[in-house]
């Protein structure tokens, strides 16, 4: 059996534990630049507030029915997404984390008598622990685990939990629409609802070499999955990154080169850390810059490099001298910039990378060097130990006009609680 844990309306919970007077409160998230919603609570959901959506097309309604509004708090998602992820990992023998706010578990050694129990205590402990309530569907394979998380979500009297067995799971699957199955997309939904396959039902009881010979064996798989035959296995170990990729769009647009470098520096960065994170090295960086192709009143330009390294590395300070370097080549004055990014590739384990007979840096005294940087702002903060080329005035950085505190990763955003005192 499979279950799968998933974090009830993450972004707008996340906001709630800090700040209890959103209980009940319709919350909105907005995206990059407080651009478009990508997080609703479910008081957002029943006004009619819409995924993706633009933030300014629906300012009346967040006038008329005081919704709140949170600008992407991602050090603070990311962070209680760890704490979610390690309660589960602790309580279960093998987990997969599929996402930020979801995770696949292995149930295959609790007793099917016994499952809905331990559930209840996962859920409960979650809860107590983290403050963020989850739904967790459960099945015989991953599909049917995630059309179960879709119920458990839907259906008060579930309570949250709930399981497809051999004595519900046709009914359940003849109220489900193809659309929403897992795995299958748009493209395929129309597919399928062109051959009168319409609710997940019809889809398990068609032809498997049907669908793998006229749409995809991705289709096979489904179907499968649908008839309770596992195609998907839990793969509970993290896989590399085979190319890490930070770029932003910035909130104003950037007119000069030390701006641009200072953006480029702390995306090299962010790159870095990702890489000493998951203990590899990079051969190569593209880096891209470009204006606003939306302003027709600007002139438009973009350009972009690529370097290559001479030894892989994930030292922060050697990717810097290459990469800024790189970036006075494609710059150029006179232009409105609106995005920049890097993107590392080549990616190899540390433990695999070629020395240069003529590397003349001490790797040995990086390494420690880096350590020493990532240990003290792991613990401090993000950018406590910067580089200079960062900078602490960014005119490039992202439009967060309703940005919550970090409070569980920067010691300045710590909760703040008063006390009021009396005489007795």
């Amino acid at each position: 059996m499979f279950g799968i844990v998933d974090c009830n309306n993450f972004y707008a919970s996340c906001e709630r534990v800090f700040n209890p007077k959103l209980n009940n409160k319709p919350i909105v998230v907005l995206s990059n630049n407080d651009g478009c919603v990508i997080a609703r609570s479910n008081e957002a959901k029943e006004i009619g507030i819409k995924m993706g959506e633009p933030a300014f097309k629906i300012s009346f309604l967040i006038e008329k029915y005081d919704i709140k509004i949170f600008s992407t708090n991602f050090a603070l998602y990311g962070d209680m997404s760890k704490r979610v992820m390690n309660i589960i990992a602790d309580s279960m023998s093998k987990i997969e984390v599929y996402s930020i706010d979801e995770a696949f578990i292995d149930l295959s050694h609790i007793d099917i008598e016994n499952i809905k129990d331990k559930m209840k205590y996962l859920r409960i402990r979650i809860l107590q622990e983290t403050g963020i309530p989850v739904s967790i569907g459960i099945g015989k394979t991953k599909t049917l685990a995630k059309i179960s998380n879709h119920i458990s979500k839907k259906e008060l009297i579930c309570k949250g939990i709930f399981m497809i067995n051999n004595n519900n799971i046709d009914r359940v699957l003849k109220k489900i629409d193809v659309g929403k199955v897992w795995g299958v997309g748009l493209r395929t939904e129309a597919f399928l609802k062109y051959y009168s396959i319409k609710t997940a039902f019809d889809l398990k009881e068609s032809n498997h070499r049907w669908m793998k010979k006229n749409n995809s064996i991705n289709g096979e798989r489904i179907i499968k999955e649908l008839r309770g035959i596992i195609c998907y296995p839990l793969d509970s170990y993290s896989k590399d990154k085979k190319s890490i990729c930070t770029s932003r769009t910035f909130g104003d647009m950037v007119t000069s080169l030390d701006d641009l470098n200072s953006s480029i520096a702390m995306y090299t960065a962010r790159c870095a850390e990702k890489l000493r994170l998951q203990n590899s090295s990079a051969m190569l960086a593209h880096i891209f810059i470009s204006t606003n192709p939306f302003r027709n009143d600007l002139s438009q330009y973009r350009n972009s490099r690529t370097i290559n390294f001479p030894v892989a590395t994930n030292d922060t300070s050697e990717m810097l001298s290459y990469i800024s370097k790189a970036l006075k080549y494609i710059y150029k004055d006179g232009y409105y910039y609106k995005r920049a990014g890097v993107v590392v590739s080549g990616i190899i384990p540390s433990s695999q990378v070629q020395c240069n007979i003529f590397d003349s840096l001490d790797r040995l005294k990086s390494h420690h060097i880096m350590k020493t940087v990532d240990c003290i702002n792991n613990k401090m903060g993000r950018d406590f130990v910067r580089y200079a080329s960062q900078g602490y005035f960014r005119k490039w950085r992202l439009k967060q006009e309703s940005l919550s505190p970090s409070y569980t990763t920067n010691w300045n955003h710590l909760l703040k609680i008063n006390i009021n005192s009396r005489e007795i």
